[in-house]
């Protein structure tokens, strides 16, 4: 026990005259912030043996001056011992609060030595839980207090997977919290522009069904994913237990964003395999690179995993730039908005990755470039797709535009063959007479042809609307109700993709014989709207005959066998019905759109069931 004392009381004062010969920082009252990095002296441990009891018998020559203007040694396997001095010349006692700014420090041990004397002892690093930390932050913070005329050596073991970053500050209390309130309002902005924009794509792709959207939504997820992990407020707020998987969610969240932002580029940019097929494959390639990376974080360690996370990053945020502007070249409107967008975040990416190999500085810029850049580039990116979205609608414009010209020249077409023929039979009034009687009935015919579907038998949507029309007058100069079935086959995507076409038109086939057999009534009107949907208009019913005829028709479907081959399958439909005497003769479109939304209604409660619509306020409602 002597011994062990003897020891002790010699390594003390080794340490002190350690510290007596070391350059203090001065502390006094009114200094707000005080870098500490360019005041440290460090030592590289690369068989991690030293100890605190060792280090303090330690040479001064074996302690290198930090030359640096942050404490960065980049990637590398070693511990590092660092040291610091503090002496406090106030009048008064200090309380100062210590941060180490990086959060992804896997273990650091932080030994005080007051005037001397070992005191204090701290374990604090990424692979402790967090609520295990002196102070509840996404940074390493370590709270002081100094005596007036203390001094106090501060030794810090670094040890990480990650980039060996310790960017230290020594802050007055106040003025810390001050400054971090900021921090966390930029952060919430930035997350909060990230969240706005990954739900409204998503509402968009629900209503378009565009993979484009879908592939977005996964991409601008991964992005502020990948940066709260990276800064911290992943553990502190998602998983604050989880140390595995925070080091592992860094490197699966930034492969996350290179697979999806490269398939969502491809299809955004319209780059195809035969006619773009150097690009394609290239992306293609980084794609399921990143994804196989991705893969691998959950099964290999985060030092093995990230330097080929961040190559492959660079190099996909690189070759995707190369084909924005490639597509821009080629005259793709679109490719303007991702060129730029694609730069922003290319920028910040690369700051980043160029940081955290030391041939950057670390500071605000620096630290916040990626999510300063995929700010910029996730609101781009939504502007892009909102521009792309309005140009599909304006191209869809202009083709019905163009169809209604070449019918306009079509009839004129016609009417000009009937005005000669009719000058050339003028003599042989007979002659002219039978031509007539023989055009009237291939007129009334091609009448008859054009208001049916070729494919179902039944009347097409040109029919339908005429009619709609009609009987919603009627209804309304009569104030007789009147009922509207909107039907739509389950899952008729899926079904046609798996069984082709062909199959799908027999399924339209039959799911049209089983209506017909349903509407009896020589004055109910059936009518394939388009596609897979179909609609019923019942004069002079109500809401409960409607939802009569509307559930006897998906019993019949779903009670007619389909055969394919060897499988039978069952079809079903959802029913959407309004029903309503109207009160004005001009909204029948608005009637429409309530039954489609009653049909949507019945799809999103499951399917295969009737829904009618039920309209908070309605005067007439049957």
């Amino acid at each position: 026990m002597q011994r062990i004392t003897w020891i002790l009381a010699v390594l003390i004062f080794f340490g002190s005259s350690i510290a007596q010969a070391a350059d203090f920082i001065s502390l006094k009252e009114g200094q707000r912030r005080i870098s500490i990095d360019e005041n440290i002296s460090y030592i590289k441990d690369q068989t991690h043996e030293l100890t605190f009891q060792e280090l303090l018998t330690t040479p001064d020559q074996r302690w290198q001056k930090n030359e640096r203007s942050q404490v960065n040694f980049g990637y590398s396997d070693a511990s590092y011992w660092i040291k610091f001095s503090l002496h406090n010349q106030d009048a008064l006692a200090l309380d100062r609060i210590l941060e180490i700014g990086y959060a992804v420090l896997d273990n650091i041990d932080i030994y005080l030595v007051r005037d001397g004397l070992y005191t204090d002892h701290y374990i604090l690093g990424d692979k402790l839980p967090f609520y295990e930390r002196l102070v509840q932050n996404r940074n390493f913070l370590i709270p002081m207090r100094l005596e007036v005329n203390e001094k106090v050596d501060v030794y810090l073991k670094l040890r990480t997977t990650s980039s060996v970053q310790a960017p230290m500050d020594l802050w007055n209390p106040i003025d810390f919290h001050q400054v971090d309130q900021s921090r966390v309002i930029f952060q919430g902005i930035y997350f909060g522009i990230a969240l706005v924009m990954i739900l409204y794509n998503l509402f968009v792709y629900l209503a378009v069904s565009e993979k484009t959207y879908l592939h977005y939504v996964a991409y601008i997820s991964c992005m502020p994913l990948f940066l709260a992990s990276l800064n911290g407020l992943s553990f502190q707020y998602l998983w604050p237990t989880a140390t595995w998987w925070n080091d592992q969610s860094i490197v699966f969240f930034l492969n996350g964003v290179v697979v999806f932002g490269t398939f969502f580029s491809l299809r955004f940019l319209s780059l195809k395999r035969e006619a773009h097929r150097w690009i394609y494959r290239s992306l293609h390639a980084v794609a399921w690179l990143a994804a196989l990376l991705m893969v691998c974080s959950l099964l290999f360690t985060y030092q093995t995993m990230i330097r080929p996370t961040i190559y492959v990053a660079v190099t996909a945020c690189i070759a995707l730039l190369i084909a924005g502007i490639y597509r821009c070249i080629q005259g793709d409107v679109s490719a303007r908005y991702f060129t730029v967008a694609w730069t922003a975040m290319l920028s910040g990416g690369i700051v980043l990755a160029l940081n955290k190999f030391t041939l950057l500085p670390q500071n605000v810029i620096t630290e916040s470039a990626t999510q300063i850049g995929s700010a910029l580039e996730i609101i781009l990116l939504s502007i892009a797709l909102a521009d792309r979205l309005n140009q599909e609608k304006r191209k869809a414009f202009n083709a019905q535009i163009e169809a209604l010209e070449h019918e306009r020249e079509a009839r004129q077409a016609q009417e000009e063959t009937l005005k000669i023929q009719k000058e050339a039979n003028q003599m042989l009034e007979q002659r002219v007479n039978e031509r007539t009687s023989e055009l009237a009935e291939l007129n009334a015919q091609l009448i008859e042809l054009n208001a049916k579907d070729a494919l179902t038998g039944l009347k097409n949507r040109g029919y339908f609307d005429e009619k709609f029309q009609h009987y919603y007058t009627t209804a309304y100069r009569l104030q007789k109700p009147l009922s509207l079935l909107i039907i739509d086959i389950d899952h008729f995507k899926q079904f046609n993709d798996n069984h082709g076409h062909l199959v799908g038109d027999e399924c339209l086939v039959m799911v049209a014989t089983a209506i017909k057999q349903v509407i009896s009534h020589p004055e109910d009107i059936t009518c394939r709207y388009g596609g897979e949907e179909f609609v019923v208009i019942l004069p002079e019913t109500d809401q409960h005959g409607a939802y009569q005829v509307a559930e006897k028709i998906r019993q019949k479907v779903a009670e007619t066998p389909f055969q394919i081959a060897a499988e039978q399958l069952q079809v079903t439909v959802s029913v959407g019905t309004n029903s309503l005497v109207p009160v004005t003769s001009e909204n029948r479109n608005q009637m429409f759109d309530q039954a489609d939304e009653a049909l949507y209604k019945a799809k999103n409660q499951g399917r295969n069931q009737v829904a009618g619509y039920q309209p908070k306020v309605m005067l007439h409602q049957v």
